[in-house]
């Protein structure tokens, strides 16, 4: 359980962090690039094993690493762009309604089995991130705001899935923290690559600021991953159960940090949806 419950903490700092990025204007491609570097070198410090760079590709999972890696640095940079220009609710609500594609990859792959009590956990837990991230009505809709969201919930269940997958399929417990490194440093050089393309119109501008904000990110993004893993691995609960609890947990976190330190306000609405994410909690507890 404590592992779910840092893996919650670490993945709502990300949030906190973007939030803070538009503050204090940071280049948010250039940051997360340095993100994922700095990642890399935190989970390498975890793997005391000697490591022979030529013998990585031969690793069942290390394709998957790959993939991952390329979404990782898409649905992060979109991640930011939502959070910066819908705020980190939105951001947060879109990343966690996700869960509902793990979750149907663990009845479906799995054959892992759903109680009333978790089903009715579940569907608590989709009303409650809507509900928890709604905005005031402002009396028009623009169906390209919901662009930036949907990209999010595909990518970030794509990614829950495929970690699945992989941890459950292929990674031994002791390469949890390489499995995650290569996964980084593929985000990292398709970053730097992604960069260089885009260079001849958008000049590289690398400053200080840019990778302090970095390294501020790349911490938590790596342990986020990492007790997610070892939740996934070593828990009791359903992976169902442990997708649930961490995303609607972490939007709940999320949001009363919105209104708290960013002074978000919050409806009616939204306050239901926070009674209702406690309870999703506790019936997938149970």
């Amino acid at each position: 359980m404590i592992n779910l419950v840092l893996s919650i903490l670490f993945s709502s700092l990300i949030f906190i962090v973007f939030k803070l990025f538009h503050i204090y204007k940071v280049q948010t491609l250039y940051a997360i690039i340095t993100n994922y570097f700095v990642a890399c070198l935190v989970g390498l410090s975890f793997y005391n094993t000697p490591i022979k760079p030529t013998e990585l590709q031969n690793e069942s999972w290390f394709g998957g690493a790959l993939f991952l890696g390329i979404l990782f640095i898409l649905v992060f940079y979109i991640m930011a762009k939502t959070s910066q220009e819908l705020g980190v609710s939105v951001a947060s609500v879109s990343t966690k309604m996700s869960l509902v594609i793990p979750v149907l990859g663990g009845i479906f792959m799995y054959n892992e089995s759903l109680t009333t009590l978790k089903t009715t956990g579940i569907l608590l837990a989709l009303s409650a991130v809507y509900l928890a991230s709604i905005k005031k009505n402002t009396g028009t809709f623009n169906i390209k705001s919901l662009l930036l969201p949907f990209l999010v919930f595909i990518g970030s269940g794509t990614i829950d899935i495929t970690i699945k997958y992989l941890e459950e399929a292929h990674v031994d417990e002791q390469k949890i923290p390489l499995f995650s490194s290569v996964i980084f440093i593929a985000a990292g050089l398709f970053g730097i690559i992604f960069i260089l393309i885009r260079a001849k119109k958008y000049p590289l501008k690398i400053n200080l600021k840019n990778l302090i904000a970095g390294v501020f990110l790349g911490i938590p993004n790596f342990f986020s991953i990492y007790f997610l893993i070892k939740a996934l691995r070593g828990s009791d609960f359903s992976s169902a159960s442990i997708f649930t609890i961490n995303n609607v947990a972490i939007v709940l976190f999320t949001t009363l940090i919105g209104i708290l330190f960013f002074k978000e306000k919050l409806s009616a609405k939204n306050w239901i949806g926070i009674g209702l994410a406690i309870c999703s909690i506790i019936l997938m507890a149970l």
